[in-house]
């Protein structure tokens, strides 16, 4: 193929036949979030990530099936559908081949074939696969393994290979011979000369060879002497592709105009019987590829590379009614191929994207495959690990071959000696509190160890893992035996133990005795609760954040917003991320990056934990970027104010971005210069080869190597034309405020690295402080506050607090005036020495201090948790306990302990690895504007239009409110909402029958209503929204909700539907504005919304308490049970509700008709001793009817009843 003719704007996108260009990316994928896909080191994507899910296949219409990256960014060159087995093959611009299996599009294999060209055309033989370069023919079998690599002469540029029968293959290019190589002896057998070069396509029937070149010409040859029998002038540019199928043989290409090479839109079409050719086709695109699908007739796939495909009779007419679209993920599709079968039809485009077209549902690749081989399992991953340095491991998890022969255990009596095991000596406190009587002695538990468990000791010095007793261990492990396990308690993996209530006996102050929230762990992907947290105590991103509101419904910018709220007004009580995670899970780019985990993975940790949250840190702070990089004041919230930033850049872009120049020197002389911006660093280690001998580092070194990278690549060269090896450099010309700083210790050489330096950086301070240094520094819980030496003041640490210490607490940046920079620690000394305000005196010199860490905690028990190490600022302590401090703090989900300052930058690399480091500059409060405007405005509660297509006014079930209507401070408002379920509750049954909740059922809701609860309007809604949802509902609990099927799609549902986040604001609205929320069971209600978080009896604190008037309690006795609303109204107001159904406008106006009773019954709270005896009635008749509301034929109402003639009295 030829595409000398295309426009030039898309002259880099040439296919196969040209040399790899440099691949560009899709806008609607931010390059920025592809740079920390998992690669091996060959720089290839381990894991194929899907694109959309698949979608209903029609039988007999092409449809598309599957959607897979073989490499992320890098252009696909050809496809190729394997002729004997179910697979497909992809080749890239950078020389790689990827293979997928079967119709699901499983990877199966993926090597490299060339390291600088990329892969012209594929052909798969019964025992491997051939793989043509530009100069290069390498056959290798199905696993990667190398057959054969015959290297061509380095001024040969091959374009295309066709194999004429088993063991013969030609291969040609943009020279003027093809050449004849015998597969059985791998040598050149003949040598065809060609009259016009540039053989660049090349097909062959029982008839004729036919080569396709690049002047746009066809020429037909004899099979046995390859001599041109006929020559088909096809265009005047060049030709782009042609098929031959029968006696047709139709091309496409492109034809000379004044202005150049334009695409041609008539097909030629050619007669093979006769030797001429017949009417030209003309089609609705712009032709790139083609090819014959001979189902029931000859028809013809024309393909262009924008995407569009048109399916035509060659001897017929183009109807328009036959296009189709492929939707890339590149600008431009690169490469087409049909399977043998005609069922699957494979495209690749300029972002490394295959896609898989089918006609049915599940299609085969080939009439008759063999059986693929796949690898055996390895029996040794099927094994328990064992670890050996445990001395009461049992050593028969692995099972061993009977055998008669002597085992290498079984030692002579000669060379060993018995060692039986001494008891350990009884507790001091135990024989100091013992009383005899007789011989036996009888003292107080004092529950230092296990109840009946006594640890034998083989080695005294042995270390005291879990010595720390604070704080107790999650419930998953609580019955094994502590001093086995090498993980300190408060670093292991924490869970909620649910009851039969729930959530509500779980005491999570156990776990945080501080003021500030935690988050709740059993939420999907709350892997990220860790980064939650360090971007919430980042002062300038936590204002930043909660200043930003806009139109998009899935904004992770607002609902992080929203979720920084509840952390603000929580006072210790843990919070639940439910709205953000769930915005989260519909982002494309987060499912493309595998975020997304299932449960499943996450529940037994198979994901590598680390190398997730160091994508998803990279994830969100560019998707922060975007979306506050939207400066329109937003249509349907017109209450919210413009964006916070003026220009075009983002407050996180001002917060985060470091501004590069990026050069790259090509060997020819040519230098190419660019900017751009990064809003994070990834280290890069030194080579460990050559640190095998302690070599030190400091961490500032490798920081500098890591910014100012420079580095020896493959890139492409527009002066050579071809990717060309180039050095390239890059310079900073301004420093963010915030560095952040992802570890990469994703293997055993980067966690080498660093247990050297920090054992190097151990000698060395030993050495420098001498004999200075205290055995060990013991402070008491009750005095963290004082941790820390005083200002001014040089505490000599402690050994303890010198181990596994690598990383600096704070370090200085320079600019030099070459555009360098000079990155090193900066200490304590170094801050006495020069003083603290000395690095800001000189213009381009700034000191970091380390803000927060993440780290991997490797538990094998739990498979790893992600803890996070944060310095909490003055501004926090102020809001929270009203005192002016910096304090370290542990945050793990839920539970919360200030640490030493030291404890923050320990890492044993056997049990905790670092992941993301956080700096930020010193004073950087001071340069942003901290103050927190609410930017939801009345506005929210006018009138709305309706997500659902079909909707009508006359199935409104509500009024919005008018302007004179508008709700004032202690306003009543009836509020119901209904629910539906997502994922059902995981429970399982203990031996004694009795079922244990492992994760509770994750609900969403559906529907919430407000009603007017005073005016001439009073019991009339004002909100009945009905809540759409992207996720899949698992139960629509239509008996309880009144949900039912189709009501929450957009397409069918006649309801008033809207966004979840619309009707969150109307409702943080509504309780800043202070008015009073009446209701049945509002703390489900305010917590699945996610309104609430826990707090003391009523456990509700973004909604305070005296804006709940809940009838649940106003009508309840104290150690009774609740009582139903349904119960409660037959009792009261003498009403039959949710008889077959739920109504939640209903619920809502019979919750307010309550209330009036309770305030006519109980004289507004006057008489309680009165009501007391109401409600004493109430309990009585209830445990009558079993709590159950008689049939209308049945008994008549309760005020006729003796029960309540003390209630008329009253």
């Amino acid at each position: 193929m030829n595409f000398e003719g295309l426009d030039p704007g898309l002259a880099e996108y040439a296919p196969a036949m040209h040399s790899a260009l440099d691949p560009v990316l899709d806008a609607h994928l931010n390059p920025s979030l592809l740079q920390n896909v998992e690669l091996d080191p060959e720089g290839v994507a381990l894991e194929a990530l899907p694109v959309q899910e698949s979608v209903h296949i029609m039988e007999g219409v092409y449809s598309e099936l599957h959607s897979v990256v073989a490499e992320v960014g890098v252009p696909v060159s050809v496809s190729h559908f394997d002729l004997h087995e179910e697979m497909l093959w992809v080749g890239s611009h950078g020389g790689h081949a990827t293979s997928f299996f079967g119709p699901a599009l499983e990877r199966y294999s993926s090597f490299q074939v060339n390291g600088s060209d990329d892969i012209r055309q594929i052909q798969s033989l019964e025992n491997g696969i051939l793989f043509l370069t530009k100069n290069n023919l390498k056959y290798m079998a199905r696993g990667g393994l190398i057959i054969f690599d015959y290297l061509l002469d380095e001024n040969e540029d091959m374009h295309s290979l066709l194999l004429t029968d088993s063991s013969t293959l030609l291969i040609g290019g943009l020279q003027n011979h093809i050449l004849e190589i015998d597969l059985n002896t791998v040598q050149e057998t003949q040598k065809y000369a060609v009259e016009t070069p540039g053989v660049t396509i090349m097909r062959q029937t029982n008839r004729f060879f036919f080569c396709g070149h690049t002047s746009g010409k066809v020429s037909l040859r004899d099979l046995r002497t390859f001599k041109v029998e006929h020559e088909f002038d096809a265009f005047s540019g060049s030709l782009s592709d042609f098929d031959v199928h029968g006696n047709l043989l139709a091309a496409c290409g492109f034809s000379s105009r004044l202005t150049g090479l334009a695409c041609d839109r008539f097909l030629k079409v050619y007669d093979l019987r006769m030797m001429r050719a017949i009417t030209p086709l003309q089609v609705h695109v712009d032709p790139a590829f083609l090819r014959f699908i001979p189902t029931y007739t000859s028809r013809l796939a024309i393909i262009s590379q924008s995407g569009q495909c048109q399916f035509c009779e060659p001897t017929g007419l183009a109807n328009p009614a036959d296009i189709f679209h492929v939707n890339p993920v590149g600008p431009l599709l690169m490469t087409f191929d049909v399977s043998a079968s005609k069922q699957a039809l494979a495209f690749g485009d300029s972002e490394g994207c295959v896609h898989l077209w089918t006609d049915s549902p599940e299609p085969s690749f080939n009439p008759y495959s063999r059986e693929t081989e796949f690898a055996l399992p390895c029996l040794v991953d099927s094994l328990p690990p064992l670890d050996w340095s445990q001395d009461l491991l049992p050593l028969s998890l692995i099972p061993v071959p009977l055998t008669t022969d002597a085992l290498l255990s079984d030692w002579p009596a000669a060379n060993s000696a018995p060692a039986p095991r001494r008891a350990p000596p009884v507790d001091a406190e135990i024989l100091r509190t013992m009383k005899k009587v007789g011989f036996i002695g009888y003292a107080p538990n004092p529950r230092t160890r296990l109840r009946n468990q006594i640890p034998y000791r083989l080695k005294e010095s042995e270390s005291e893992f879990d010595s720390f007793s604070q704080v107790t261990e999650s419930p998953v492990g609580r019955e094994e035996e502590p001093h086995l396990h090498m993980v300190s308690k408060k670093y292991r993996k924490v869970t909620i133990k649910y009851s039969k209530l729930g959530l509500e006996d779980f005491d999570f102050k156990h776990y945080n005795k501080t003021l500030f929230a935690g988050l709740e762990p059993h939420i999907p992907n709350a892997y990220c609760n860790c980064m939650i947290q360090v971007l919430y105590f980042l002062e300038p991103v936590r204002c930043l954040i909660q200043n930003h509101l806009c139109q998009k419904e899935f904004c992770l910018a607002c609902e992080l917003g929203f979720l920084f709220h509840m952390l603000d007004l929580s006072r210790g009580d843990p919070c639940q991320g439910n709205n953000f995670l769930r915005a989260f899970r519909t982002i494309p780019e987060a499912s493309a990056l595998g975020l997304i985990l299932a449960d499943s993975d996450e529940a037994s940790g198979k994901g590598n934990l680390a190398r997730l949250i160091q994508r998803w840190n990279r994830f969100i702070l560019t998707q922060l970027h975007q979306d506050m990089q939207e400066l329109e004041v937003p249509q349907a919230y017109r209450g919210a104010g413009g964006s916070f930033c003026s220009s075009g850049d983002s407050v996180i872009g001002q917060l985060f971005s470091c501004e590069m120049e990026n050069c790259s020197l090509c060997r020819c002389g040519s230098e190419t210069v660019r900017a751009s911006s990064t809003l994070l660093f990834t280290l890069s280690y030194p080579d460990g080869s050559k640190n095998k001998t302690g070599k030190n580092y400091d961490f500032a070194q490798v920081l500098k190597r890591s910014i100012c990278l420079d580095q020896n690549t493959q890139a492409w060269c527009d002066t050579c034309e071809k990717y060309q090896p180039t050095i390239q450099t890059r310079n900073i010309r301004h420093l963010p405020d915030i560095l952040v700083i992802n570890c990469e210790v994703n293997s055993s050489k980067e966690a080498d690295f660093w247990r050297i330096q920090a054992e190097v950086a151990f000698k060395m301070a030993v050495k420098k402080h001498g004999g200075e240094i205290s055995k060990n520094k013991e402070f008491a819980l009750a005095d963290w506050k004082e941790l820390g030496s005083p200002e001014g003041v040089l505490v000599c640490p402690s050994i303890e607090e010198l181990k596994n210490v690598w990383l600096p607490f704070s370090i200085r940046m320079k600019m030099t005036k070459n555009k360098g920079l000079d990155v090193c620690n900066w200490t304590d000394g170094d801050e006495m020495q020069w003083g603290p305000a000395r690095a800001e005196e000189e213009h381009g010199v700034y000191v970091y201090d380390l803000m927060a860490t993440v780290v991997h905690i490797l538990d094998s028990r739990t498979g790893g948790s992600l803890v996070a190490h944060i310095k909490v600022g003055e501004t926090y302590h102020q809001r929270k306990e009203g005192v002016t401090h910096q304090q370290w703090y542990l945050f793990n989900d839920f539970l919360i302990e200030p640490i030493d300052k030291h404890e923050a930058v320990q890492f044993d690399m056997n049990w905790k690895v670092p992941a993301i480091l956080y700096y930020v500059k010193r004073n950087l409060n001071s340069r942003y504007n901290l103050n927190i405007k609410n930017p939801i405005e009345a506005n929210v509660l006018l009138a709305e239009a309706s997500l659902a297509r079909k909707q009508r006014k006359t199935h409104t079930t509500f009024i919005p409110l008018m302007l004179n209507e508008m709700p004032q401070i202690g306003d009543l408002v009836g509020l119901d909402a209904e629910f539906v379920t997502l994922n059902e509750e995981e429970a399982e049954l203990r031996s004694d029958g009795t079922k244990s909740t492992i994760k509770p059922s994750q609900m969403s809701v559906a529907r919430i209503t407000c009603v007017r609860g005073q005016g001439p309007n009073e019991g009339i809604p004002f909100i009945d929204d009905y809540i759409s949802t992207q996720e899949q509902v698992v139960d629509y609990l239509t008996q309880y909700s009144g949900i039912k099927p189709g009501d929450l799609d957009a397409k069918i549902s006649s309801k008033h539907l809207t966004t979840l986040k619309s009707t969150y604001l109307k409702l943080r609205f509504l309780i800043d504005i202070g008015v009073k929320f009446v209701g049945h069971g509002l703390q489900k209600d305010f917590r699945v919304i996610n309104l609430m978080v826990w707090q003391g009896s009523f456990k509700s604190l973004l909604v305070p308490k005296d804006q709940v008037l809940d009838t649940v309690y106003l009508f309840h006795m104290p150690r009774k049970r609740m009582i139903s609303l349904r119960f409660l109204a037959w009792y009261f107001l003498d009403l039959k509700i949710q008889g077959e159904t739920h109504d939640s406008i209903e619920d809502a106006r019979t919750a307010l008709q309550l209330y009036r009773k309770y305030l006519e019954l109980s004289k507004n709270g006057t008489e309680p001793e009165s009501f007391h005896k109401v409600l004493k009635g109430l309990y009585e008749k209830g445990r009558k009817m079993d709590w159950k509301v008689p049939e209308p034929e049945g008994q008549t109402s309760p005020k006729n009843a003796a029960v309540f003639s003390s209630v008329l009295a009253l």
